[in-house]
């Protein structure tokens, strides 16, 4: 397959929705990022993602866009799909012709977890942000923790809870290796949902049934004494660069980041953009952030949450590979403070999807063809 061919203005697909729990949250990400692409450069065909999974047309999803119910736009353009065809679901990708790259800003399940980018790379097309292994990767917290650990990189200590252990994992055994306060999360959700601090007993009974509402797998975690959240944005494919340093400062009522005071009323949080850090800690973070950006093989971008102890010391939180772009969202916001503004920000974003997709379209796939006459075709089974 060949370079994309220079034209006067590149055919973005912007996809967006999804059936997780984000789905509003990335409604306002896309529109964020549709006002901000120059149209003197792209044309930009918008993809709803409903909730339950069905790929609206573009022009289903301009009525969404510009404030019509969601739910009866969906219904309305399902019923002219032929359920009975196993594409029905994304069949209106097929109205937009000549996608150059795909923009997919889908939060959490579909969009981060590679299941998108493996569409992508079936229909041959660029996109925006990492690949398959490398999404799925960084969206599971457990498979992300255990690649920081194999490569030195600090992060809290946890244990894994499943259906087949969880009666070996009461709170009195999880209370002996990670202390009395710990937090319990599912391993692939995102936007602290299903998030749950426990200091008792009960309350760590009620997390985990709330938790594996949402996953069956759960992580257990210690709590950093005194935490400071403080966040960095990762731009780049083989030589990624990364942003100044931003930190969030919530209500100490609200103990800690959640969905509530993110999206839902975020009056009482505050962010410092760039944060003011001692010199050695922040370049400890910086690196950190490169070299978990590295072992993990992402591209595109990502956004990285660390949990600064009282006393200096930094372990890396969560890895967000299709970070937020609404109003609050810090990934854009740690940019403009670095020096590239939300309108370069997307152009990088797709240079670097373009420049990805040519790069893995320089690999080898060769196989060897079996001749009609070959042992694959002549093999019989032998007769007991």
């Amino acid at each position: 397959m060949s370079d994309i061919m220079e034209k006067n203005k590149l055919h973005v697909g912007l996809l967006f929705g999804g059936n997780s729990s984000e789905h509003d949250v990335s409604k306002r990400s896309a529109h964020n990022i549709y006002d901000a692409m120059d149209k003197t450069h792209y044309d930009v065909s918008l993809f709803l993602l409903t909730r339950d999974g069905f790929v609206l047309s573009d022009a289903a999803s301009r009525r969404v866009f510009n404030g019509e119910d969601e739910g009866t736009v969906a219904a309305e353009e399902q019923a002219k799909v032929d359920a009975s065809n196993p594409l029905a679901p994304i069949w209106n990708l097929s109205q937009a012709k000549d996608i150059d790259v795909f923009f997919p800003i889908i939060h959490g399940n579909l969009g981060e977890d590679g299941t998108i980018q493996g569409l992508f790379r079936l229909l041959k097309k660029p996109y925006v942000g990492s690949g398959v292994l490398a999404s799925a990767t960084a969206f599971d917290k457990d498979w992300t923790k255990q690649v920081l650990t194999a490569n030195g990189i600090r992060n809290t200590k946890y244990v894994v809870v499943t259906p087949a252990n969880r009666d070996h994992y009461d709170y009195a055994t999880v209370q002996a290796k990670l202390g009395t306060d710990v937090f319990i999360k599912p391993a692939n959700q995102g936007s602290s949902i299903g998030i749950h601090m426990a200091t008792n007993q009960q309350e760590y009974i009620d997390g985990m049934a709330d938790a594996f509402r949402y996953d069956y797998k759960v992580l257990v975690e210690e709590t950093i004494a005194g935490p400071e959240e403080v966040e960095i944005s990762i731009l780049g494919n083989e030589q990624p660069q990364a942003s100044k340093l931003g930190a969030i400062r919530v209500p100490k009522q609200d103990v800690f980041y959640d969905y509530n005071n993110k999206f839902v009323d975020a009056s009482g949080v505050t962010f410092e953009v760039p944060v003011k850090l001692d010199d050695q800690l922040t370049q400890e973070i910086t690196d950190m952030g490169l070299k978990t950006y590295a072992a993990l093989g992402l591209t595109g971008m990502a956004r990285i949450d660390y949990l600064v102890s009282k006393d200096g010391v930094p372990y890396v939180g969560e890895v967000n590979t299709l970070p937020g772009f609404t109003n609050i969202s810090l990934y854009p916001q740690l940019w403009e403070a670095s020096g590239i503004s939300y309108a370069d920000l997307i152009d990088r974003l797709i240079d670097l999807a373009i420049a990805e997709f040519n790069r893995q379209d320089k690999l080898a796939y060769d196989f060897i063809p079996l001749s009609d006459n070959s042992a694959a075709s002549t093999y019989q089974p032998k007769q007991k």
